[in-house]
């Protein structure tokens, strides 16, 4: 490599790494907790816990369960229900104001086979909320997203031209070397790069990764202007179906789990939701396998008639943002996995503040050897 090309590339190192640092912390601290956020809600007791019935008991009609929520907040709309991951026993009513609210909610956890309702967990609120949503959008909705996403654009950046500006510094040098008998500043250069390079790989994932859950919302708006638009174009023009117009919940589910035999509901999203249409009662279904329980399938049914109108296959662009998804908070391998992705995030908040160190301590050398204003010229009028 030339001399220009190496001082091109350190520069965009420098100023990429520099720009996305402080933020690129930000992330890191925040997202450690987020890691362990199931378990987090179990050991502080947060997490709903379905009570041992007394007898066995059979599964009460998802409308009771859905009414039994809806009670709790007669002024509110029923957005999403979904049973819980571990327990399908288990669900949630989710509810707003309004169908177009989305940071306004309440949760409710009601008891699937006797329709009683068992906890309000509040999700907008603790320590957990400050750091999902720092670590999501700032407290800034969409554009504190798309900065993000901007910031980890930057973090891949410097992350290629960290590798391009490796090998030539390391041509003298065995891998890993770390110069104990220099300087301090010449052993944190060399750990620097020793942990930058073996946590390439997790970084450049998550920072892919993370860039592209940024785009969630408008990957979602994009598929409903592409794709959905020409399924409902039929109902074009029809207000939100009303409530009392809508057929038995449970006869729609029916229909959706008839359509999808291998297949198990993830979530339901209700008329007029972000995620369904103003006519239909949309079921999300996943697969059962680790990798196919990550790739939704949605299936769209007629919310006064319950007969299943349409069952798309997701566009890439979705299947990547769903995939997206796991691989960032590394949630699809179990404990294991979730301490792997910790140990990497630690080591990378200390890649970073190592490289802020060493840019600190240049930047006061170079001060400190640069002459002082007019010296020069005092040294010639002395000669």
């Amino acid at each position: 490599m030339s001399a220009r090309s190496l001082r091109a590339w350190a520069w965009l190192h420098k100023w990429s790494s520099l720009v996305c640092t402080l933020f690129m912390l930000l992330l890191c601290l925040t997202g450690l907790p987020l890691i362990f956020a199931h378990e987090i809600a179990h050991l502080t007791g947060k997490a709903v816990e379905l009570p041992e019935p007394e007898a066995q008991a059979g599964l009460a009609s998802l409308d009771a369960v859905v009414a039994a929520g809806r009670a709790r907040h007669p002024d509110r709309v029923v957005q999403y229900t979904s049973p819980d991951e571990e327990d399908a026993r288990l669900w949630y009513v989710t509810l707003t104001p309004r169908l177009d609210v989305t940071d306004d909610f309440r949760s409710v956890a009601v008891d699937g086979r006797n329709a009683q309702v068992l906890a309000e967990p509040r999700y907008d609120e603790g320590f957990m909320y400050w750091m999902a949503r720092l670590h999501i959008d700032l407290f800034a909705g969409l554009p504190g997203k798309l900065f993000l996403g901007l910031m980890g654009l930057l973090l891949v950046i410097a992350i290629v031209s960290g590798v391009v500006l490796y090998a030539p510094f390391m041509r003298k040098l065995d891998f890993g070397t770390v110069r104990r008998a220099s300087g301090p500043r010449t052993r944190w250069l060399d750990l620097h790069n020793l942990l930058g390079i073996v946590t390439l790989v997790w970084a450049l994932v998550v920072g892919a990764t993370g860039v592209i859950n940024t785009w969630a919302d408008l990957l979602i708006k994009y598929w409903q202007y592409d794709q959905l638009s020409a399924l409902l174009a039929p109902y074009q023009g029809q207000p939100v179906v009303p409530e009392a117009e809508r057929a038995p919940l449970q006869r729609a589910l029916e229909a959706a789990q008839a359509n999808q035999p291998d297949k198990k509901l993830l979530f339901i999203a209700f008329p007029g939701t972000a995620f369904s249409s103003p006519h239909h009662t949309t079921f999300f279904m996943q697969g059962n396998t680790p990798l196919t329980a990550k790739l939704l399938k949605p299936v769209l049914v007629d919310a006064r008639s319950a007969e299943v109108t349409a069952a798309p296959e997701l566009p890439w662009y979705l299947t990547a943002l769903l995939l997206s998804q796991p691989l960032h908070f590394g949630d699809y391998g179990g404990m294991p996995m979730k301490i792997l992705w910790a140990l990497l995030d630690v080591v990378t908040i200390i890649v970073l503040c190592s490289g802020l160190y060493l840019w600190l301590k240049k930047r006061r050398q170079v001060a400190v050897e640069a002459p002082a204003p007019g010296a020069a010229a005092l040294a010639r009028g002395g000669r």
